[in-house]
């Protein structure tokens, strides 16, 4: 899996045969069996009903050979991935989740319900495939975040890219931010979701200028308003850098469902920087790219994770 395909992290998820939500429409669920602890992964259990799950699941993606034994594999895999997932301290909102379900459905023009179902008949399930794709959401952001914190360039690295391209040294834009958020209470989202949109959408019609939303947001209830400041366009959460990038000054990015209830981001100002330390993450973030074009650099990343880990298969 590419670094591109991690940036653009929904693209993962809707990787395999759109065909293969309708080839499982006749398929009975497997019987309930007796479920043992197979393997223990860093004193994290993996059970055969998992194995025998995933092996429907890779059924459903038309992965051939022995699917018992590819399955497991594929489980010890994913077990690491949560573990570093967990260790970076990343997090991926329910509301990404859903909308990225949602999204799969909709391209096998299938209702989450109907999707659900398809899953359930081919011995999987919805839940299951939610997890599946937190993982490769949440393993995204660790590659990138291995990736930036592993080739970061010295200033003499910098100069030296700059002479190799005739002393030209790169911009980039910078931003400053606000972001608004209509906090929905726990427990409360269903009922609040579609008010708590409403006003979000009032309020970017609304929108002028940074400085007047703190005065807009005080006229609604549970409204927070934070300034995040200046941010580079490398830099820009993935979430929210296409939405931003196409924001211009003095207007939002759309409002956007999230874990805390309904977002928007405001783009304040921008303006085009370029001293060393734009260009070193230009530099960066051009070498990213490169890889995400050829290497696989998660598949180094996964051995290394292997290599250290203790597994324990019975």
């Amino acid at each position: 899996m590419t670094v591109r395909n991690f940036i653009n992290h929904t693209a993962i998820v809707f990787a395999f045969v759109a065909a293969s939500a309708t080839m499982v429409a006749t398929t009975a669920a497997p019987a309930l069996a007796a479920s043992e602890i197979s393997i223990v992964i860093n004193n994290q259990p993996i059970t055969t009903f998992q194995i025998r799950q995933r092996a429907a699941f890779l059924k459903l993606r038309r992965v051939g050979g022995n699917t018992t034994q590819k399955a497991t594999e594929e489980l010890i895999d994913e077990e690491l991935k949560k573990q570093e997932i967990r260790r970076r301290g990343i997090n991926i909102p329910d509301a990404a989740v859903e909308e990225a379900f949602g999204k799969f459905a909709a391209e096998n023009k299938l209702t989450p319900a109907q999707l659900g179902e398809v899953l359930s008949r081919a011995g999987f399930s919805a839940s299951a495939f939610k997890d599946y794709i937190r993982v490769q959401m949440g393993w995204g952001q660790a590659i990138q975040s291995k990736l930036r914190s592993s080739e970061k360039l010295s200033e003499q690295e910098i100069v030296q890219r700059m002479l190799a391209q005739g002393g030209e040294k790169p911009t980039t834009t910078e931003y400053t931010l606000q972001q608004v958020i209509l906090v929905i209470p726990d427990g409360e989202r269903k009922s609040l979701i579609g008010k708590r949109m409403s006003e979000a959408n009032a309020m970017r019609s609304r929108f002028r200028s940074c400085e007047a939303t703190y005065d807009v947001a005080k006229s609604l209830r549970d409204v927070t308003v934070r300034d995040l400041g200046r941010v580079a366009q490398p830099e820009l959460p993935p979430r929210w850098k296409d939405d931003i990038i196409n924001a211009s000054v003095g207007r939002t990015t759309p409002a956007k469902e999230t874990e805390r209830g309904v977002e928007f981001i405001a783009v304040c100002k921008s303006r085009s920087i370029s001293d060393d330390i734009a260009a070193g993450m230009v530099f960066q973030s051009r070498d990213l790219e490169k890889l995400g074009e050829g290497g696989e650099p998660d598949a180094a990343f996964l051995e290394e994770l292997k290599s250290k880990a203790q597994i324990v298969r019975r």
